[in-house]
C-alpha cells in the first residue's frame, strides 16, 4: 500500500469533525506565521539556563494554556485519547514510501519504508514510542515514524508493548527485549540487513532502547535515544527547574512512575534505571538527543557520559531551544528541524 500522498485512514477519522478539521488548520496557520509575528504574539522571549526558548514553542505552549486541561490533570483512560488527539494535531501528515502493518512477536507493529529504499534488505531501527509507560501507540507517533524514515532512508519499525498501569513494570521491558529478539531472528521477513538493525525510542521508548541495547550487544547496531527516561529515584537539577510549563510536567512524571513502578521495587534496578546498570562490552555506538528546556534532560546527559566512560561512542546534542516533545512537533519549523538532525544522525549511525 503507497502512502506517499494520501493520508492514512485513522488521521482521516481522527480529523472527519469539522471542529478537529479547524484545530489544524488554526495550528498550521499559527506555525507558519513568520517568526517576527509569533514573537508579538508571544511576548518577550523566555530564557532560562542561557537557553532562549524556540519562538514557535512558546506560542504552542500558549496555545496549549488555552486548549484545554492538561493529560496529567485527568485519568489514564480519559487522558490516552486526548494525548493521541494532541499528536496527530502537532505532527501533521508526513509522506513515506511504504507502510505495513504486522505483528511482532505478538505485538502490533508498523514497518515504514523510505521512498529511497530499494528492495535489498538494508539498516532496519526498531523504534518504541514514548508516553510515560502509560500513554501512546502506533498512531501516536505515525507522523514521527514517517518522517523519521523518509528523511534517514532507514527502514523503521514502530513496535508497541504493553503499557501501565494494567500491565505494569517490567512488562514493558520484557516486551522490547522480546519483540527485538523476535526481529534479529526474523530479519528477512522485514528485510532488514542482520549487521545492522538498530533500536530507538523518546522519552519512555528511549528507556525501553537503552535496556535493548544492554541486553542485546551482540545483535544491537546502533541505539538512537531521545530525551530518555534513565533513572526513577532523584530529583535532577533540571526535573526542579523545568518541573511546570515546559509541557512534561512533575504531576505528568509522578502520574507516570506510580502508574508504571509497582510498590516496593527497587528504583536502581537497572532494567528501570539505566542509569544505575553496568555496561557491558559490545554495547553499539548511541545518539543521544536531550531538549533544553526538558526535566528529563540531566539524566539524558547523565546517560550519555556514562556510556562514553565505559568506552562506548557516544554522540550526545542538546537541542537548547527544545522541550520534551519535540519529536512529535513536525509542524513547527524548529522543532522539524530538531528532528530532521536526529534522522541525519540515524542515517550515519547505521550506514544508510
Amino acid at each position: 500500500m503507497s502512502l506517499l500522498s494520501k493520508p492514512s485512514s485513522y488521521a482521516i477519522s481522527a480529523l472527519s469533525s469539522a471542529a478537529a478539521v479547524a484545530e489544524r488548520a488554526a495550528l498550521t496557520t499559527a506555525f507558519r506565521l513568520p517568526e517576527a509575528v509569533q514573537r508579538r504574539l508571544v511576548g518577550k522571549p523566555v530564557a532560562v539556563d542561557g537557553q532562549r526558548l524556540a519562538t514557535d514553542t512558546q506560542l504552542m505552549l500558549r496555545l496549549a494554556r488555552i486548549a484545554g486541561p492538561a493529560v496529567e490533570s485527568l485519568s489514564v483512560e480519559k487522558g490516552r485519547p486526548v494525548l493521541l488527539h494532541q499528536s496527530r494535531l502537532v505532527g501533521g501528515e508526513q509522506a513515506v514510501g511504504h507502510v505495513r502493518t504486522l505483528s511482532v512477536a505478538g505485538r502490533a507493529a508498523r514497518l515504514y519504508t523510505p521512498t529511497s529504499a530499494s528492495t535489498e534488505p538494508g539498516p532496519l531501527l526498531v523504534l518504541f514510542h514514548g508516553g510515560g509507560f502509560i500513554y501512546g501507540d502506533l498512531d501516536s507517533h505515525d507522523a514521527s515514524a514517517r518522517f523519521l524514515a523518509e528523511q534517514s532512508g532507514v527502514r523503521v519499525l514502530a513496535v508497541e508493548y504493553r503499557l501501565a498501569p494494567e500491565e505494569p513494570f517490567p512488562a514493558a521491558y520484557d516486551d522490547a527485549i522480546e519483540t527485538f529478539r523476535w526481529v534479529v531472528e526474523h530479519a528477512a521477513e522485514v528485510s532488514a540487513d542482520p549487521g545492522r538493525i538498530g533500536v530507538g525510542g523518546d522519552s519512555a521508548g528511549g528507556n525501553l532502547a537503552t535496556g535493548v541495547a544492554l541486553a542485546v550487544t551482540e545483535a544491537c547496531a546502533f541505539q538512537l535515544l531521545i530525551y530518555p527516561v534513565t533513572q526513577f529515584d532523584e530529583e535532577t537539577e533540571s526535573r526542579r527547574r523545568f518541573r511546570a510549563g515546559y509541557y512534561l510536567t512533575s504531576d505528568f512524571i509522578d502520574l507516570a512512575g506510580s502508574s508504571y513502578v509497582p510498590a516496593g521495587t527497587d528504583p536502581r534496578d537497572p532494567r528501570l534505571s539505566p542509569l544505575y546498570a553496568d555496561v557491558p562490552d559490545g554495547v553499539a555506538p548511541a545518539y543521544i538527543a536531550t531538549a533544553g528546556f526538558d526535566p528529563l534532560r540531566d539524566e539524558g546527559e547523565a546517560y550519555a557520559e556514562k556510556l562514553s566512560a565505559a568506552g562506548v561512542k557516544v554522540e550526545s546534542w542538546r537541542f537548547a531551544d527544545q522541550i520534551h516533545g519535540f519529536f512529535n512537533v513536525l509542524l513547527a519549523r524548529s522543532s522539524r528541524a530538531a528532528t530532521a538532525d536526529i534522522a541525519e544522525a540515524l542515517r550515519r549511525g547505521l550506514g544508510a
